[in-house]
This record gives C-alpha cells, sequence and structure tokens, in this order.
C-alpha cells in the first residue's frame, strides 16, 4: 500500500521543542486520517532545526464505502414530524424511507450510502486545518498572513504514494520540494538548495546530498562519535551530558566538532561554575584529563558550518565568548566566596517562599526544627543536622545562584569549606535536593539524609496546610517529586521511620495562630506521647479527653485536628507515590493497597518489605491456594454480616464444633495464629507468610465437606465466627479483600 510523507519547513525550531511538535503532528495526522477512513500502518518523526516530518506506512489508497442508517418517527407520526425527518435525512420524500416492521409500530427508516474517498482527498482536507490549529506552547504571526507558527513557515512538503498532494495554507503551497543546509547546499552563502523528492523512500539521501542529516538521532551519533574523536586526539576525555548532545542535535543540521581551550588560570574556579557557564551560554561540552580525571582547560563545540579554514574562526570567536563569560563566573566566585554563608542566610527574610508559608528565611527555621527531629533517626549528629539545615538554602541569595540557578546548594558547599565547615555540614548543603528525578542518586551521607527528608517533607506539609496539592497532571510545586524523593532516601537507606507521626506534627507546628506557650507545649507533648493513633475518631476522642483535663482552648483543638485529617491526607498521598514506584519496580499495586490498609502502616521501608513478602508467597501454590479460600471466606461472611447487621467477631464455642474438619481448622487457625504473631514481632515477613500456608489444607476440607449456612442458627453461627477468625488472622498481615485475582 501506499505510504505519506508530510514535512513543515520553517525558520529554526527551538531544539526543546523539536520532538514535541514531531510527536504532535504524527498524532493529529493519524487521528485525522483513521477519522477519515483510513487504516495506518508503521509511523516515523522526523525533526531537526528547520523542520519537523511524518511518515507513514501502508496507507490505503482510498477509505472504504460505508452505509449511514437513520431511525425515523413511527409511520403514524403526525406529518410534521415526516417532514422533519425528511428534510434531516437527506430524502426527497418519505417514500424513499424503508418501513420496518415491529411488534410496538412500525417506523421508517433512511439508509444512504457513501462511497469511499480518495486519500490524498482526504489528506488535502485534513492537513491544512492541522496547520492552523498546531499545538505549539507558543507561536508567532508574520508579514501580512493569519497563521500562526512556531517561527515563519516556508513550506510544505506533501507526497502520497510518491505523487504531491495539493492544498494551500495562508498562501503556502503544497508541493514536492524542500530545501537544502541554509549556507551549505546552495551556491551562495543566502539561497539552500532546492531540493526536489521524487519518491519518499529517497527523501533522507536527497537531504543528505544537500548537507542535512533530517534524523536526530543521526546527529546526535555523529556529535558524540565526533566529540570522542577530538577528545582522544587531545589525550583527553569528555564528559558525556545527554541533554547538552540532544540540544546540539537540535541546533545544527550538518553537525561538525571543533576543540577549543581557554586560559589555565579560570581552573582554579570550580569546576561546576567553568562546565555549567560553558553548557549554558556557547552550549559546550566539557573535557578531563584522561589520566587525573581534573577539568582541563579545552572544550568541543558544535558547528553547522564546514568552513574553509578548517573552522580556525569559529573556534576563535567561540574562545573569546568563553573566556569573557568565564571571566564573569569567576568574577561571582570571588565575590561570593567572601561573604559568609551566614550573612546569605540572613538575607533570605527578604525573599518570600510563599504569601501562605512566609519567608524562605521562616522555612529555613522549620526545616532546622524537623531536621534536628529526624537527625536520630537517620543516625545523624543533630547539631550538625540543624547546622546544614541552617546554612542549605543561603546560597540562593548568591550571585553566582543568582547566574547559574542550577548550581544552587553546589556553591553553598564550597562557600561552606572554604569558611571552615564541617565536611559532612558541607556535603549535606549539595546533597539536600537530591533527588532531583528518577535517575538521580539520593543522599546517603547521614546529616544530608536529615536535611534532605526534613527539606521535602516541610514542602509538602507546608503546601498541604494550604490546599495547594497536586490535581490532575498539575503539580506546579513538584510535590510528586518531594514525595518521590522522600520514598526512595527511605528505602535506598534502609531506614525505619514511621512517617504519619512526623508529618503530623510538623503539620501541627506549622499553624500560624497564636496560642498560649504552656498548650503548646502540651499538645506537641501529646502528639509525640501518642504518635501510634492513626485513626481519627480515636484521636478526637483522646484530645475531647485531654481538653477536659488540660482545658484546652477550642482553636487549639480545631489545630489538633486540622494536623490529624491533613496528616492522614498526606499520607495517602505517600501511598499512592509509593505504588507508582513499586510498579515501576515490578510489584503489584493492589498488595501494596492490602498491605495499607492495615492500620498504622506509615513505616515505609516496613510496607514495602511486606509487600514484597506477600507477592513472593502469592506466586507459589499454596499462596495462590490460599488466596482463593481466604476470599471465599470473606464473601461469606460480607453476605451473611450484611444479612444479620452484625459481625461475627469472638471465639468459636468448641461444644458447637460438630465435624471434625471444622475442629481441624479451630485447632488451625489457634496454631497459626501464636506463629504468625510470633513472626510479625520480630518483622520475620517471610516466616508470618510460611506459617500462614499452613491454613491451606485445614480450610481446604472445611470447606470441602463443611455446610457454613446449618440449619442450626447456633452452629451457623458458630461457622461464620471461625470464618471471621480467619479474616482476623490474615488482616495480622494484608487485607486479602484488596488482592485481586
Amino acid at each position: 500500500m501506499p505510504n505519506l510523507l508530510l514535512e513543515l519547513f520553517s525558520e529554526e525550531i527551538p531544539a526543546r521543542l523539536q520532538g514535541r511538535g514531531a510527536d504532535d503532528l504524527a498524532k493529529l495526522v493519524t487521528e485525522a486520517l483513521t477519522k477519515g477512513g483510513l487504516t495506518v500502518g508503521a509511523t516515523r518523526t522526523l525533526f531537526g532545526p528547520r523542520r519537523i516530518v511524518f511518515i507513514a506506512d501502508d496507507v490505503p489508497a482510498h477509505s472504504a464505502a460505508t452505509v449511514e442508517e437513520r431511525k425515523g418517527p413511527r409511520t403514524s407520526a403526525p406529518a410534521k414530524a415526516l417532514e422533519g425527518f425528511v428534510k434531516a435525512a437527506g430524502l426527497n420524500s418519505i417514500d424513499e424511507a424503508q418501513v420496518v416492521k415491529d411488534p410496538k409500530g412500525d417506523y421508517y427508516l433512511a439508509r444512504s450510502e457513501k462511497p469511499g474517498r480518495a486519500a490524498a482527498d482526504i489528506i488535502a482536507e485534513a492537513v491544512p486545518e492541522i496547520i492552523r490549529k498546531f499545538p505549539w506552547p507558543k507561536s508567532m504571526r508574520w508579514g501580512n498572513g493569519r497563521l500562526r507558527w512556531i517561527r515563519p513557515l516556508h513550506s510544505i512538503l506533501c507526497l502520497f504514494d510518491d505523487k504531491p498532494v495539493a492544498f494551500e495554507v495562508d498562501g503556502i503551497k503544497s508541493g514536492d520540494i524542500t530545501y537544502g543546509h541554509r549556507f551549505l547546499s546552495g551556491e551562495n552563502a543566502t539561497q539552500p538548495k532546492v531540493v526536489k523528492v521524487a519518491r519518499i523512500s529517497d527523501y533522507a539521501d536527497a537531504l543528505m546530498h544537500a548537507k542535512v542529516v533530517v534524523a536526530g538521532e543521526h546527529r546526535a551519533k555523529a556529535i558524540l562519535e565526533g566529540a570522542h574523536t577530538a577528545a582522544s586526539d587531545a589525550g583527553l576525555a569528555l564528559v558525556e551530558d545527554h541533554g547538552l548532545l540532544a540540544e546540539n542535535a537540535g541546533l545544527v543540521e550538518w553537525p561538525v566538532v571543533l576543540s577549543g581551550q581557554f586560559e589555565e588560570s579560570f581552573l582554579d574556579v570550580p569546576e561546576e561554575i567553568l562546565m555549567t557557564s560553558m553548557k549554558a551560554h556557547q552550549k559546550c561540552f566539557s573535557l578531563r584529563s584522561a589520566k587525573t580525571g581534573k577539568l582541563a582547560n579545552r572544550f568541543i563545540l558544535v558547528s553547522n558550518l564546514e568552513a574553509v579554514d578548517g573552522g580556525k574562526a569559529i573556534v576563535a570567536g567561540n574562545e573569546r565568548v568563553i573566556r569573557a563569560r568565564l571571566s564573569d563566573a569567576k568574577f561571582f566566585w570571588e565575590n561570593d566566596r567572601k561573604r559568609p554563608l551566614e550573612g546569605l542566610t540572613a538575607l533570605l527574610g527578604q525573599v518570600t517562599f510563599h504569601e501562605k508559608l512566609g519567608t524562605q528565611l521562616e522555612r529555613v527555621e522549620r526545616i532546622k526544627a524537623l531536621a534536628r527531629e529526624l537527625a536520630p533517626i537517620v543516625g545523624a549528629n543533630p547539631d550538625d543536622a540543624e547546622r546544614a539545615a541552617h546554612l542549605a538554602k543561603a546560597d540562593l541569595m548568591s550571585e553566582t545562584v543568582g547566574e547559574f540557578p542550577e548550581l544552587q546548594g553546589i556553591i553553598g558547599r564550597y562557600i561552606a569549606l572554604a569558611q571552615g565547615e564541617k565536611p559532612a555540614v558541607a556535603d549535606a548543603i549539595a546533597e539536600h535536593y537530591k533527588p532531583q528525578g528518577p535517575s538521580d542518586a539520593v543522599p546517603t551521607n547521614p546529616v544530608a539524609v536529615a536535611v534532605a527528608l526534613a527539606d521535602k517533607v516541610d514542602m509538602l506539609v507546608g503546601f498541604w496546610a494550604i490546599d495547594e496539592k497536586p490535581t490532575g497532571s498539575k503539580d506546579p510545586f513538584a510535590l510528586r517529586r518531594a514525595a518521590l524523593g522522600v520514598i526512595r532516601i527511605v528505602l535506598e537507606n534502609g531506614l525505619r521511620l514511621a512517617i504519619f507521626p512526623t508529618i503530623r506534627l510538623h503539620y501541627f507546628l506549622l499553624q500560624r495562630e497564636r496560642e498560649s506557650e504552656g498548650h503548646l507545649r502540651r499538645a506537641e507533648a501529646l502528639l509525640r506521647d501518642f504518635s501510634d493513633i492513626s485513626e481519627t475518631k480515636e484521636f478526637n476522642q483522646l484530645f475531647e479527653r485531654q481538653l477536659a483535663k488540660a482545658e484546652f482552648p477550642s482553636s487549639l483543638l480545631d489545630r489538633l485536628n486540622k494536623a490529624q485529617f491533613g496528616a492522614s491526607d498526606l499520607l495517602a498521598f505517600f501511598a499512592d507515590r509509593l505504588k507508582v514506584y513499586l510498579r515501576d519496580q515490578g510489584e503489584r499495586h493492589d498488595l501494596i493497597d492490602a498491605v495499607f490498609a492495615l492500620p498504622g502502616q506509615d513505616d515505609l521501608l516496613m510496607v514495602v518489605r511486606r509487600v514484597e513478602a506477600l507477592g513472593r508467597f502469592l506466586e507459589t501454590d499454596d499462596g495462590k491456594s490460599l488466596l482463593a479460600l481466604v476470599r471465599r471466606a470473606l464473601n461469606i461472611l460480607r453476605i451473611e454480616e450484611k444479612k444479620d447487621a452484625r459481625a461475627f467477631d469472638g471465639e468459636p464455642a468448641a461444644k458447637l464444633l460438630k465435624e471434625k474438619e471444622e475442629k481441624a481448622l479451630a485447632s488451625a487457625v489457634k496454631a497459626v495464629g501464636k506463629d504468625v504473631r510470633a513472626a510479625l514481632a520480630t518483622e520475620d515477613f517471610e516466616a508470618a507468610m510460611a506459617a500462614l500456608a499452613k491454613l491451606r489444607a485445614p480450610v481446604d476440607a472445611f470447606f470441602d465437606k463443611v455446610t457454613v449456612n446449618a440449619d442450626a442458627a447456633d452452629i451457623r453461627e458458630n461457622r461464620l465466627t471461625l470464618l471471621a477468625q480467619i479474616r482476623a488472622l490474615t488482616l495480622d498481615i494484608a487485607d486479602f479483600s484488596k488482592i485481586e485475582g
């Protein structure tokens, strides 16, 4: 079947938007073809600085004919109704409609056949509308035209079955031509070569002859190979940067790799500053010594030109710019290292973090208190954790971070070391932002762990307290990333952290209403003493009693209740993020639900270990069979408890156990319960699962030989109570009702 090629050629498209634009083009054209009755085979996209391209294979030459049916009114309907039907169905008269026999009354049916359409016609109709409504994040108009595009659109290449598809968009006519490299392909430097594409299969080769590498991955490969070769020739090693590589591939059509250098005196500046400056301002790659690993005073640049002088003038121009940029960076750094971090921290009081959450300095004070609280849990020195938290945000007020925001934390570390702070404190300043993405490592230094957790917990609790939670795809404050960061830090460091009391206490202290110090201290003590209470009802009952004893004001009780509800809601958010994390690790989300359904499950490490043990157990024959049997017991209990409007709790009466199978099951439940509880007491989840597996045979025999709903009411109740004991026993491990299939 025929293929389709669509190229939209324009002025330079920002590198970061090229891939997205090509994907949107593919999505919109595919949807339009499908809507027009055309199937689409394999599709692919190409993109570069001046074009986005969509190619589709195996598109039929015509859409299939269709038959549409429109049901009309009853044959006995009034004339007005019949007239309306005739008009709506496009008939000349009611006689053209069919009469359909129906027991409830005959009715009219209009049938119309729509012939198939040529694919070229469907394409010519769909593409102009797609171009006019294309979803660029930002677009512009030019000249006197009305078309909006990311940059001025110059030409449209559209071939179907190797033949041009004719249409027009704002004066731009489609055809079978495109253009080569802006400077290298034409007879002069101002007129690129016109490339006529005779066949879709020749498209990439035709552009290659016009000095355009049309596939982004091919440009990236050429850049990377050229950069490694240039580095090796100089006895150096390339500092690979996939983001910078992709950006350079999006800036050039014909990549030419060149090498330059800068003065060695700049190497006195921290290497992160030099590398960031060269990357941000000139899109240049850094190089290191292959022997020592130290940053070299050389760089790799990517040009879009093959110059007659071999690139000497291009390199010299880049060296001049880099020299100026590095001079600026060195000036900022030398100024910053002279300024005490304490003074920079004080300046944070002039910066608003959020209008409802105070200044950056107020946030630092909260992080300090929380970091000190968390320090013993993560094995850090509390004084060091508090000190690191105090200085963690100071470099936000530095000139270097003002110029290069991505260096926040790193600059603070260098200044801290220069001013004599402990290495652990300095490292924590740099690492407390981690992890900043799924591929970023988590901090492992205990002081950094304490500050990183405090920073992220304060962020989450703060925005929860002012009801600025993520909604749908919107997460302007990156709270999902913060929660995932907490999860990864806890799990990858093997930390035992009860998250619920931590976030509840911080939530309580974050609320800014004024209370007497005595009341606040007693309320805070209660939160610490009753850290295992996670049920709102119990919490409220407790504080109602304490209110009577301590005569807490109603405003304070309201704060405590808000902290309880807010922390419970935030814990549910952590559970959702943990599901995403574990699902990416191959674990089942229903097992996480089953474990989180148990009360008090806020120790993330233990939740994960319990989930993993449960998953392994359910992969065994014993686990699969026991799950089916337990679910059967739960279904019976659900039905009968609803029918009787009561729960069958308590101990079954031994004298009412009539059959040997129910006696054996009652005995097994007692023995297994003892073993399960002993295993759980030592957090040996594997042993708990192994003990639970011993129920398989007696439960199976019970259901095979015993009728639960016996005629005798007392025996029926006793047997339901026995099943309830199985439910209670499994609830020590997980809520089996939430486990799928």
